[in-house]
């Protein structure tokens, strides 16, 4: 496509962390944006309006788990690339909603892929994947060949809507690919995700606050990135001749004690002081250990992220403080 022809993206999801960020890097590419919703179309979506892109995008409201909806929808933006970030994304919430978790993630990507399908259209796909896919992965970190080994409603989901968009690539010609993000944070994380709610009790106890941090496991270890970078991630994926599949991650885990630690000690308190474990929180399902290698982005993409834990801490911190 000539460089000089303006992109339109369709982002399933724009709401939310990484479409918002995605929403911004899109624009700053010089995209028509149009993006999607959950919830009834209004005048105020805080995270794109936290970021002052909300009188930028056009906001569609759609039920993405009605295939005529979303053949509607791709017919009437005529999209270059669409981006599927809409689901249900608590993991615990899954397994209190199993059926409305497999609903919003399996059922909307086979419309998405039905209707690109049957628009005749050349679009790019990408899909949300997720690190729930490989379940725990123990000492040796995840690559693109890593079997699936999902433990979740909410992996199983994503799992499952990666073999669809396999399948369609595969069966159909279709440019659709998967990248496999790990856990990653920033300023717009929704509240009910524990690394927001350790922020925000951190900057309460460090303005006076006598309250106690209630939290689970603390040795559960994760691969936590900035949000902002992962985004650019996910547009290079789209710009390659031919579709592939990628891990998205910093390659370095650390335990939730440690995350909680780095967090307290911003401030100069020790963590132990404040925390209460609380067994409620402990969830067999939980997976302990969680490590990528990122390698085959650096490699392909020219992508690595350059925030690691300590960065991420320190930009979820300050943007609170202010």
């Amino acid at each position: 496509m000539n460089r000089n022809i303006k992109k339109t993206a369709l982002i399933l999801g724009i709401a939310g962390q990484d479409g918002s960020f995605l929403a911004r890097f899109l624009l700053s590419k010089n995209y028509s944006v149009f993006g999607t919703t959950r919830k009834k179309i209004s005048l105020d979506q805080p995270n794109l309006r936290s970021l002052n892109i909300q009188k930028k995008v056009n906001l569609l409201s759609v039920e993405l788990i009605n295939y005529e909806s979303v053949l509607e929808l791709i017919l009437k933006t005529s999209p270059d690339e669409i981006y599927c970030l809409a689901a249900q994304s608590s993991v615990s919430h899954s397994f209190q909603k199993p059926r409305a978790t497999l609903e919003s993630i399996i059922i909307s990507t086979i419309n998405v892929l039905e209707a690109v399908k049957k628009s005749n259209k050349e679009i790019k796909v990408y899909f949300a994947g997720s690190s729930e896919c490989f379940g725990d992965t123990g000492i040796e970190p995840a690559t693109e060949n890593t079997p699936l080994n999902p433990c979740s409603p909410y992996g199983i989901a994503k799992s499952s809507a990666h073999l669809l968009t396999k399948n369609y690539k595969e069966n159909y010609n279709i440019f659709a690919c998967t990248g496999f993000l790990f856990n990653h944070e920033s300023s717009l994380r929704p509240e009910n995700f524990v690394t927001q709610k350790i922020i925000r009790s951190c900057v309460r106890i460090s303005k006076g606050s006598q309250e106690k941090l209630e939290l689970g496991n603390l040795s559960i270890i994760r691969d936590w990135g900035w949000a902002p970078e992962y985004v650019e991630a996910m547009w290079l994926m789209l710009q390659r001749p031919y579709p592939e599949d990628f891990i998205i991650a910093t390659g370095q885990s650390n335990s939730l004690q440690s995350f909680v630690e780095t967090s307290f000690n911003y401030f100069g308190l020790h963590w132990r002081d404040h925390i209460l474990i609380n067994k409620e929180f402990f969830r067999e399902t939980d997976i302990l250990v969680s490590r990528a290698n990122p390698e085959k982005a650096r490699k392909v993409l020219d992508w690595q992220p350059k925030k690691k834990i300590e960065d991420v801490i320190r930009g979820m911190i300050e943007h609170r403080m202010d």
